[in-house]
């Protein structure tokens, strides 16, 4: 089974960095990562159907135009149960307390930890797969 992952972040050097850090778990198929560069494109990319499917969203919280958190209520409104991981710069206790009332599963802060990340992630399939 290949998890699909949806990275929303506006800076042009994520894609690549997270294809680097799960170069391993892309090569055995085990992800499959989609990108957006604003909340509004994640939007987008979601009502169109990505393949594979969505399993887990990862967002910046600080983007032009919409938020990550804006984009957070959006996503627990329309799919409750898809687990979203904020990412941020700014770890203050006000955008974690808010991120985790809108409904976030997690929330890391840059410049990411990929293996307490990746430890999140297998968390969660494993959730995933006993459910």
């Amino acid at each position: 089974m290949t998890l699909g992952i949806l990275v929303v972040d506006d800076e042009p050097d994520v894609a690549d960095l997270f294809k680097q850090r799960f170069r391993a778990e892309l090569r055995t198929g085990q992800v499959a990562f989609h990108f957006a560069t604003s909340a509004e494109q994640a939007l987008e990319s979601l009502e169109t159907g990505l393949n594979p499917e969505t399993f887990l969203v990862l967002s910046d919280i600080n983007m032009p135009g919409m938020s990550g958190l804006d984009l957070l209520e959006r996503l627990r409104a329309r799919t409750p149960d898809v687990p979203v991981i904020m990412v941020t710069a700014y770890g203050d206790t006000e955008n974690r307390r808010r991120a985790l009332d809108i409904g976030a599963t997690d929330l890391v802060t840059k410049p990411v930890d990929f293996a307490e990340l990746k430890k999140i992630v297998n968390t969660l399939i494993a959730q995933k797969q006993a459910a």
